[in-house]
């Protein structure tokens, strides 16, 4: 049986040499023994979080103002906390601390909702996840791009024109993702969400400085408590499109829940995973909105109404350029992290599927081992290098044709928001503690879920606006023109 147990699970990768597993390396659950404690839990979590989505929200506020802009990211804020520490007693059921284990965000919703909710749970986590992996794909370029971008102003001048295309960049993105796609799971990802959480930090604070030195520098420009103004930078009914799309950046931006569950089953089981979990939403959410405001209120101040859709790789100015190399070298290595945190619970979910579904193909189930120098024996799956490499190729093929970053990460936040983070974690609280119906606190969550349903749907709208005039304008496969 432990044999059998070792060979579906796509956690164990080794048998032991005398073909007995100790159970000092096994959980409860017969599965290699979970060693993450809430530093790495936090690691991954703002590697998810502080994300492209960082980037949009000096636009996202330049929408909004100074009332609205704060205020939104503030509520979301308070609300991806609240959700998730909700989902965190989800992962084992029905007690949350001694309860089975559900390991992935579909096997919580079975858990305690059933029927038809775990199909459409699925759908919106796995179709949310997709979106992400091409949403970095595409952050990614931008980039590097804007490395090349900034060395050409500073060898050629400012005046100069600067021609380039994201393709070659993406392909290039694609090819490190490839390489890194073969990494087994999860579990063998901290080293590399800590190096991403690490990326995040750096370019983060860069793009606070820069904004800093261009206030001090050119003084505060144009805000306004409402944000851009009508007749004067927007039209009407671009104010209300791009006031939609604000919300949606502002969602996407914390946007983790979809590997919420994935996270916690990373964890040991001593103290509870939910208390560590716990104790991981709070230190990422409260980093991650810090920096949030920061960047998003020093890139309103730096650049006014005027603030571009992506505040690092859109400044005004290219000094010092290194500078600029630095930080948006950080955003890549970040993104490289981050597209694994969120990719790797669609592998892992169409490998086990295919793994029940085809038990007895040796081409899905077995794997050879080779010899890696300074590593050892890789157990190599053929399916898995196939299907892994299949993957990123479309989803860089997807970003190349669609290459619209605010349009993008607005639309994915919108969609994905509202069930994932609200809706589902819940419903599933409510069914787990058996609150009365039209009780004052059932009343108060029934609120809260329709208001958000409410506020990502115009979300969603907006951003779906947005893609559509994108879509108008853009030529595919040709040049970009970078001023």
């Amino acid at each position: 049986m432990a044999m059998e147990m070792q060979k579906n699970s796509m956690y164990i990768e080794q048998n032991d040499p005398e073909g007995d597993i100790r159970k000092d390396f096994l959980d409860d659950d017969g599965r290699a023994k979970r060693t993450g404690t809430w530093v790495t839990a936090s690691a991954h979590i703002i590697t998810a979080v502080i994300g492209s989505g960082v980037l949009s929200l000096a636009w996202a506020i330049a929408q909004l103002g100074w009332v609205a802009g704060p205020a939104v990211l503030m509520a979301f804020s308070f609300i991806t906390y609240y959700t998730s520490t909700l989902l965190s007693d989800c992962y084992r059921s029905p007690d949350p601390v001694t309860g089975k284990r559900n390991y992935t965000y579909m096997d919580v919703v079975r858990a305690s909702l059933g029927g038809r909710s775990v199909q459409l749970c699925g759908l919106a986590q796995y179709g949310n996840l997709i979106g992400v992996t091409i949403g970095y794909t595409i952050t990614a370029s931008i980039s590097m791009v804007a490395v090349k971008r900034s060395n050409c102003f500073h060898r050629h001048g400012h005046h100069v024109k600067c021609y380039t295309s994201n393709n070659p960049l993406m392909i290039i993105f694609a090819c490190i993702q490839i390489v890194l796609s073969q990494i087994p799971n999860f579990h063998k990802l901290s080293w590399l969400s800590i190096l991403a959480a690490v990326m995040s930090f750096a370019y983060s604070s860069i793009g606070i400085g820069l904004s800093i030195a261009k206030v001090i520098g050119d003084g505060p420009h144009a805000t306004t408590l409402t944000g851009t103004t009508v007749g004067v930078d927007v039209s009407a009914s671009e104010k209300v499109w791009r006031a939609f799309q604000a919300i949606g950046d502002v969602a996407f931006a914390y946007a983790f829940s979809t590997v919420l569950v994935e996270i916690q089953d990373t964890l040991k089981s001593s103290p509870p995973e939910n208390k560590s979990m716990k104790r991981a939403t709070a230190v990422g959410v409260t980093t991650t909105t810090l920096f949030y405001i920061m960047c998003g209120v020093m890139g309103y101040l730096a650049f006014g109404n005027d603030a571009p859709g992506n505040f690092l790789t859109g400044f005004g100015f290219y000094e010092p350029f290194w500078l600029i190399d630095f930080a948006n070298a950080c955003i890549a290595v970040h993104l490289i992290g981050a597209y694994q945190v969120f990719c790797q619970p669609i592998f892992g979910f169409v490998e086990k599927w295919c793994n029940k579904r085809w038990p007895e193909n040796k081409f899905i189930t077995s794997e050879h081992g080779i010899n890696v120098p300074c590593y050892g024996v890789y157990h190599v799956n053929s399916f898995r290098l196939v299907w892994r490499t299949a993957y990123v190729i479309v989803s860089a093929v997807l970003a190349m044709i669609f290459p619209f970053f605010n349009d993008f990460v607005g639309l994915i936040g919108a969609a994905s928001f509202w069930p994932l983070t609200v809706y589902f974690p819940v419903e599933m609280y409510i069914a787990r503690t058996k609150i009365r119906r039209f009780s004052f606190t059932w009343v108060w969550l029934k609120i809260l879920i329709w208001s958000c349903f409410i506020v990502s749907l115009v979300a969603l709208v907006g951003s779906v606006q947005g893609l559509i005039q994108s879509l108008k304008t853009y030529k595919p496969f040709q040049a970009v023109q970078e001023e």
